[in-house]
């Protein structure tokens, strides 16, 4: 799955700034709300972000975190994916002690985990690129960082051609 497939341009933030990570998953609730299909569902995906965060910190280190939550199947059945890159760095907990200033939040229905870990690990993968998180961090709009997504799929693809082709 492309980057573009999972992050849509209205669910990218530039610039913004939070005070804590309770109030960072705050936001992300309040960012993917139009697009939950329930009742409470701005409190139902802060409650979800909350509760996967006490199962293990998502700071990635170098600055990155990777807040995940399954949501109920009634509220959505499509993952939805927020990226923000934050103004000023805070302190998420991570376990490098680094502050974190890029976030990519992905919620996916609990009855789909399972299609989404080969998602999961892409991303992953591509957090681990510094030119990737280098080119994000210097972004000055969300028309930006959508332009780098783009970049990303598209060495991504050119890479799986060559793969393929080589075999």
């Amino acid at each position: 799955m492309k980057l573009t497939e999972l992050f849509h341009p209205e669910n990218i933030r530039q610039g913004v700034c939070f005070s804590s990570k309770k109030r960072l998953f705050e936001s992300i609730a309040h960012f993917v709300v139009e697009q939950l299909h329930c009742e409470k569902g701005e409190q139902a995906c802060f409650e979800c972000l909350f509760e996967r965060e006490k199962l293990g910190n998502s700071g990635l280190g170098n600055g990155v975190a990777m807040p995940k939550a399954k949501l109920p199947p009634k509220a959505t059945d499509k993952a939805l994916a927020v990226f923000l890159q934050l103004e000023t760095p805070i302190d998420y907990g991570a376990q490098d002690g680094k502050p974190i200033d890029l976030v990519f939040a992905v919620l996916v229905p609990e009855n789909q985990c399972q299609t989404y870990i080969p998602v999961l690990s892409h991303l992953t993968e591509k957090i681990t690129d510094k030119n990737f998180l280098k080119q994000l961090r210097s972004a000055k709009s969300a028309d930006e960082i959508w332009q780098v997504f783009e970049m990303a799929d598209q060495t991504t693809e050119e890479t799986h051609s060559l793969t393929e082709s080589e075999t």
